[in-house]
This record gives C-alpha cells, structure tokens and sequence, in this order.
C-alpha cells in the first residue's frame, strides 16, 4: 500500500509540504475573511489570488513528480546497463586462458571504470533531482513575489480614500 501511494507523490517530503501550504493558505484566507476590517479588500480578488496560488501549488507538485518520474526511470536504466557489464565482465573473468597476473590487473581497471561509472550516475541523478526541485521552487517563488505585490495594491487601493 505505501508503494502504491509513492507512485501518486502523496507521502514524499515535497507532497507533504505542498499539502500544508495549501492548508495553511485555506485557514489563511479563512481567517482573514472572518476579520472586520474598516476596508475590506474586494473578496472576489481574494478568491482569484487564492486559486492563483492552488493552481501554482498544482503545477509545482507536477514538476516535482514528473522529476521523480525522470529520476526513476534514468535510475532503472542505469541499472540495467549495470546489470548487462557485470555479466559482461563475469564471464570474461571466468576465461581460464589468462595468467593470474593478468587477471589481478584486469579486475583492477574493471573495478576502476566500474567505480568511475558510479560516481558518474550518481551525479547525473542528483542533477536531476536539482533541477526538478529547482524549478518547482522557482515557480513557488515566482508567485509568492505576486502575491506580495497583489497584496501591496489591495492595500494601497483600500487606504485611498473614496469619491
């Protein structure tokens, strides 16, 4: 059952976090509605930020699960080109023809390449990782400097005096 979960997102460390920033943003938007305010900004503005910051909230969970996706997929070809070398190079050990001189050097610069390799997708999946998260978080950050600034004229537009 918790692998069927990990496959939707719903129990990795960003889904959690998505998960309580839409609950914060809902009591939020809760509470400041509840309150009495001399001006009260227009709600029907309040209503369009608010989907505003779900729908960017959506997106960013997408970007990050279809990152998951990526890292999943490029780790399960790295292993099977793993899986293909190492009986590649298992039988070209089990040759009896070389001497054991030979062989000691040959197991030295497989192993070499082998961790020469590892240390490669390792990397390379950390890049993906980095990128993923990078622009899940840049998109949150973009529309968090939005929402500031919508909050900046509701502000403004609410202290100026009426005609």
């Amino acid at each position: 059952m918790a692998h069927e979960t990990s496959k939707t997102g719903g129990d990795t460390p960003f889904s959690q976090a998505i998960n309580q920033a839409k609950t914060a943003a809902e009591d939020f938007t809760r509470l400041f509605s509840e309150l009495k305010l001399p001006a009260v900004p227009d709600v029907e503005i309040l209503l369009s930020a608010h989907r505003r910051n779900m729908d960017t909230l959506s997106a960013a969970n997408r970007i990050a699960l279809e990152g998951a996706q990526a890292v999943a997929k490029r780790h399960m070809e790295i292993m099977q080109q793993t899986m293909s070398e190492l009986s590649e190079t298992l039988r070209s050990l089990a040759a009896p023809t070389e001497a054991p001189q030979a062989k000691a050097a040959k197991q030295a610069d497989l192993l070499k390449k082998a961790y020469e390799r590892a240390v490669s997708n390792t990397r390379e999946l950390s890049e993906l990782i980095q990128r993923s998260n990078g622009e899940a978080l840049d998109l949150l950050n973009k529309r968090f400097t939005e929402a500031l600034d919508e909050v900046k004229v509701l502000v403004e537009k609410s202290g100026t005096p009426k005609a």
